[in-house]
């Protein structure tokens, strides 16, 4: 019922945003604090499946010259942290613990911008947004985690920016199942365009073919 309530009042009357000229990819806290199982939120089923099908995103980007902009979550001290409702967030995420290494299985150094995020969006007082402006990117393709945090609020600010904003569900991951398709329908109603893996694949492949014929 609530579904229909939306669709009737004009949610989602824009089937596609569709992309753009050219392509950007952020990747949101793929960090060890997510990926590796040994710390208190690591290692999410989710999660673990999002990193395996970023992998393969990004080499397809990478191949296609698109850019490619990384993130991480840390802190100079406990004290200069928001006030997170998460504890292992303060107490652990500080510059120079494990946790806030980046995956290197997602993890270019020699081609990727990272970037050291103090809030949930990439966007927030980093350097991304012009990293983007500079590339010339007009489409912005987020992935990463959690989808109902860092992700949505990461899609949130790439539209504010004025970007057109892509998420592959299969390369964002979260703690449950629930939460997460529950913000990717959301945000697929109102900010963004919802596609598989495939279908980001052979947007990549276009816009690499269109670069070089």
């Amino acid at each position: 019922m609530t579904e229909d309530i939306y669709k009737q009042v004009g949610y989602g009357g824009f089937e596609h945003v569709g992309f753009g000229r050219k392509p950007g990819v952020a990747v949101v806290d793929f960090q060890r604090a997510f990926t590796d199982p040994q710390f208190p939120l690591g290692g999410r089923p989710l999660v673990q499946r999002a990193v395996s099908n970023t992998a393969t995103l990004l080499n397809a980007a990478r191949a296609a010259n698109v850019p490619v902009a990384l993130c991480y979550t840390a802190y100079a001290i406990s004290r200069a942290a928001p006030h997170w409702k998460v504890p292992v967030v303060p107490r652990d995420f500080i510059h120079g613990h494990p946790c806030t290494e980046l995956e290197p299985r997602i993890y270019d150094p020699d081609y990727d911008a990272y970037f050291v995020k103090t809030a949930p969006s990439i966007f927030f007082e980093t350097g991304a947004v012009q990293y983007f402006i500079t590339e010339r990117v007009d489409t912005v393709i987020v992935v990463g985690c959690t989808t109902s945090g860092c992700i949505r609020a990461s899609v949130i600010d790439a539209f504010s920016y004025g970007f057109r904003v892509m998420v592959p569900e299969p390369c964002v991951g979260d703690m449950d199942e629930g939460p997460h398709y529950a913000n990717l329908e959301d945000v697929g109603k109102r900010y963004a365009d919802i596609l598989t893996l495939e279908e980001t694949l052979t947007h990549i492949e276009d816009y690499r073919k269109s670069n070089v014929e």
